[in-house]
């Protein structure tokens, strides 16, 4: 649901004003509740209108002494999985992690 040009230079407007959405509101003649529920809907289509990113991986084989999937991510962050870990499992954790 896009949110209608006017309702979106409105919220903008309020961003830059420095008012609190009440104040804001009260003095362009806005109901309160009505304006929250665009400003939902406007962050909803911000989040919505980027694009997914993808993790760069590089993969080494290391064979381990411990039996274990050693991931390394570029941050320095380790997550050590049991090597007969769930392929799909494993996928569905790294997608969590985007």
């Amino acid at each position: 649901m896009a949110l209608p040009r006017d309702q979106q230079e409105h919220i903008e407007a309020w961003q830059s004003s420095g008012l609190s959405q009440v104040a804001y509101c009260r003095q362009h003649k806005l109901n309160s509740k009505t304006f929250s529920n665009w400003l939902r809907i406007y962050r909803f289509q911000q989040v919505s209108s980027v694009a997914p990113t993808l993790i760069p991986v590089e993969i080494t084989s290391q064979v381990s002494s411990s039996g274990m999937l050693c991931l390394r991510c570029p941050q320095g962050h380790t997550l050590e999985l049991p090597a007969d870990v769930s392929p799909q499992w494993l996928s569905e954790l790294l997608k969590c992690l985007d």
